[in-house]
């Protein structure tokens, strides 16, 4: 008996759905949570699709809902009156974003920006206020949250503010390929992630010419960066990385 396309598609997007789910369930704010709360939440999620270089949300409008990174990769940055662009983070698989301003109902602090064609899960704002107010102990997962964005912050301005050029793209790249540990690839181009540590494309493109001479990294195509020789970038960010009071002392938030 032939099995009819259309039933076969619709048993293939009820098993992308399902996945999906699962993997709302699981991400970083509901983790640890009981499986039956996880479930719920899970089910109101809508999933919905942003094409590279898409507009997720921007600076200034209003916060109605918290989002999720299924799949891919999205930017978050903050842009002066004249045009430049400073990227504060780039967010993954199982982060969430928009967790600020669903908390406290005031406008987006940054704009959100596709890095990749991603798929993300978005929770309205009500849902998230009623599930927090249903089960209490699951602030303590919001603080944990919030408190780990704010000790980013705090190293990004520190790393931006007393560190050279080629320590900042060393800690930078550093911290991108924890998510890869296997591959020690990152795939970012150099503009963005010029941005990302504070500087010109130019300076980033003459340290991984430098660094690529050496045998340090790798590059290809211009934004696939492979480390190499991890010991040797580490010695580059050892200001900051090895100095982890020196990070306490400078911290703007106390």
């Amino acid at each position: 008996m032939k099995i009819p396309a259309g039933f076969i598609i619709d048993q293939l997007k009820r098993e992308q759905e399902k996945r999906q789910r699962e993997q709302v369930a699981n991400c970083i704010l509901f983790r640890g949570l009981p499986e039956q709360q996880r479930t719920t939440l899970a089910g109101r999620a809508r999933i919905r699709a942003f094409a590279k270089g898409e507009t997720i949300f921007r600076m200034g409008d209003s916060g109605d809902c918290l989002m999720a990174v299924l799949a891919g990769r999205v930017r978050i940055s903050v842009a002066s009156p004249e045009g430049r662009e400073m990227v504060l983070a780039i967010l993954g698989p199982d982060e969430i974003l928009g967790e600020i301003t669903v908390l406290d109902g005031k406008e987006r602090t940054a704009d959100a920006t596709a890095l990749d064609a991603c798929t993300l899960a978005i929770l309205d704002r009500r849902e998230v206020l009623s599930f927090l107010e249903r089960d209490p102990s699951a602030w303590v997962r919001v603080v944990e949250i919030l408190c780990a964005r704010l000790r980013n912050t705090d190293q990004h301005i520190a790393e931006i503010t007393l560190l050279d050029v080629p320590a900042r793209v060393a800690s930078t790249l550093l911290r991108l390929i924890e998510g890869e540990p296997a591959s020690r690839q990152v795939k970012i181009s150099q503009s963005a992630l010029g941005q990302l540590v504070g500087t010109t494309r130019e300076s980033v493109n003459k340290c991984l010419a430098e660094w690529q001479r050496s045998g340090i990294v790798r590059v290809q195509s211009g934004s696939l960066i492979t480390v190499a020789n991890r010991t040797a970038l580490e010695r580059f960010a050892d200001g900051l990385r090895h100095n982890p009071s020196w990070g306490e002392r400078i911290s703007l938030s106390g």
